[in-house]
């Protein structure tokens, strides 16, 4: 059609009206890509060779530049091989997984079954098929099993598949108590046993496992491995080991006393177990450290609101044990753990009286002793522990001279404990004073969540304190006002549960410590007026609280990585909860 007859048609049909239509085919890209891969089948017009092994595959530059940026910089980037006529993979890419990879830039379709998936994945991340590399990780991820996550973990951080990593390493750490003995393992790299053994989140109930892989893995190549039993034996909480084995086990292996930075660890590590037997101050060493899941827990309270027993709860048998009683029972206490003793502080004893009484329970020799009073007569009040100190944040006191006792205004005073000093120190006092608030430690700051401010109103407010700067901010407010409300660091977040209204009982919130942002939280089993909570072993533990005139008598469990939560013990039916705390477990024998 020649140029003049299109403009006389184009001024023959103008009519001055905007009279267009769309024509769209909506199968037009399937049917141009079905077109090319006939013609790339054909051999027809194509100007690329992959080669892999001895095979080869004449191809389109332009599909493969479309699918990939592997290859879109390869043949656009002015580099050897944009001129070459032929790509040669020779053996680090098979053939059967290329031709997969090709079968998808020409078709959108690929099938992925257990027996390539893994090549898939390393394929797509190598070529940058991006889509292929997700898929097959996708795949992967549904038939992650604890035979397999060790490899998984390994592929995956290759590979910078996130999900599939965090989901593989997660279902190590869960299951090291079986993997540490397969040949998976004995091969893995020191870097990824480092990291393994180092883990917090690491779930064996004793610590000579730990210690047994170690061993086993530098066994299994001792000529290449020898050098790196130390970096090793680090990691191991070696003081958790009962005294019997440190001494026949550890102290009496060839390999490890025939190494001299390996003995003076150990032997480090049997010093430290006799500062603890002999329950002389607190341990705070690495190799002293229980891990998240080797932890007690403890629970405080009484027939009525006075504070005279102790609980200890075992999470695997979910035996409830009582343990040795307060020896001076108070009320509106507040109690918090510090390595293997828990510090119950102020209160009010039988008199009704604000008291300065500090009295420390040692879960090791279940033995009461009394540590210096506090500055500050208070109860009402929170505690929280930040690097091995004790915090006592707000309550109240009592008036002076008056008799009997009544509570004045809240207070904004706070004072630190050092227990290996024996000393308590006042620091910058809260923006507001609160009683009744909840107080915990995370990423490295304290933060109080609401309470009953100056005036007896509920605070919708965050108070934050860093230690480093002896100061204190609000850097959010409540998603409501809260008092009488748990709070417990489970993960990266903390987590708030409960309060004094039918309403806030039945909720809860994530609360993210370094963006100061709030989510809400999965639904609570029950509702719970002034209940109590602590994490553990990467789980977060719900007691006491009441709803209307029923008093709550479960112990609940929230499982994150199941987003679930399971009534696991009922408590004794006599006890009102008042404290709940998570303690370093030791075995002494």
């Amino acid at each position: 059609m020649s140029v003049s007859s299109h403009e006389n048609r184009k001024s023959r049909s103008s009519s001055g009206s905007m009279n267009i239509q769309l024509f769209h085919k909506a199968s037009h890209a399937e049917s141009l890509l079905t077109h090319l891969n006939l013609l790339r089948k054909r051999h027809l017009f194509t100007d690329a060779v992959l080669r892999a092994g001895s095979h080869r595959f004449p191809c389109h530059r332009a599909v493969l530049a479309a699918c990939s940026r592997y290859f879109e910089a390869m043949f656009g980037g002015g580099l050897k091989e944009s001129r070459d006529a032929e790509v040669n993979f020779h053996d680090s890419l098979h053939p059967e997984v290329l031709e997969l990879l090709l079968d998808y830039a020409y078709s959108a379709r690929v099938i992925i079954n257990e027996e390539n998936a893994e090549s898939l994945l390393e394929a797509g991340d190598m070529l940058q098929f991006e889509d292929i590399r997700d898929a097959s990780a996708e795949f992967l991820e549904k038939n992650l099993h604890p035979s397999n996550c060790l490899g998984m973990m390994l592929l995956s951080d290759a590979h910078r598949c996130e999900r599939l990593f965090e989901l593989s390493w997660t279902m190590c750490l869960a299951n090291f108590a079986t993997l540490f003995k397969t040949e998976d393992f004995l091969s893995l790299p020191k870097d990824k046993v480092l990291e393994l053994i180092f883990s917090e989140e690491l779930e064996v109930e004793d610590e000579s496992l730990v210690y047994e892989a170690v061993i086993d893995w530098v066994k299994a190549d001792v000529a290449r491995r020898r050098g790196d039993l130390p970096d090793l034996l680090r990691c191991v909480r070696l003081a958790l080991l009962p005294e019997s084995y440190l001494l026949k086990n550890v102290a009496s292996e060839e390999l490890v006393m025939g190494h001299k930075l390996g003995r003076e660890i150990v032997e480090d590590a049997v010093r430290c177990k006799m500062r603890i037997l002999q329950n002389d101050g607190v341990v705070t060493g690495f190799c002293a450290r229980p891990r998240k899941v080797s932890q007690a827990l403890l629970l405080l309270g009484g027939q009525t609101f006075m504070c005279d027993k102790v609980y200890a709860i075992d999470q695997k048998t979910k035996e409830i044990t009582p343990k040795t009683d307060i020896p001076s029972p108070r009320k509106e206490c507040s109690a918090c753990a510090i390595g293997c003793k828990v510090y119950v502080t102020g209160g009010r004893g039988s008199e009704n009286g604000a008291s300065k009484d500090v009295w420390v329970y040692d879960t090791l020799h279940d033995e009461w002793s009394k540590a210096a009073h506090m500055l500050v007569a208070r109860f009402g009040h929170g505690s929280a522990e930040l690097d091995h100190i004790l915090y006592v944040v707000g309550g109240h006191t009592a008036l002076a001279g008056s008799f009997p006792a009544s509570p004045s205004v809240s207070l904004k005073q706070v004072e630190q404990y050092d227990p290996q000093a024996n000393k308590w120190t006042l620091v910058a006092p809260l923006r507001e004073g609160v009683s009744n608030a909840a107080v915990v430690g995370a990423k490295n700051k304290l933060f109080v969540f609401g309470g009953t401010s100056i005036n007896r109103e509920k605070l919708p407010k965050v108070q934050c304190f860093d230690p480093c700067q002896n100061r204190w901010t609000v850097p959010s407010a409540c998603p409501q006002p809260w008092r009488y409300t748990a709070a417990a660091v489970v993960g990266s977040h903390v987590v708030v549960i409960g309060g004094d209204t039918e309403f806030s009982a039945s909720s809860a919130y994530r609360f993210n410590s370094e963006t100061y942002q709030w989510s809400k939280f999965g639904d609570v089993t029950a509702k719970r007026i002034s209940c109590h909570a602590v994490a553990s072993g990467n789980r977060l533990y719900v007691v006491g609280g009441y709803c209307g005139a029923q008093r709550c008598k479960t112990l609940d469990c929230y499982d994150p990585s199941t987003d679930t939560w399971d009534s696991i013990a009922s408590v004794p039916y006599s006890l009102i909860p008042t404290a709940f705390v998570s303690t370093w477990k030791y075995l002494s024998a």
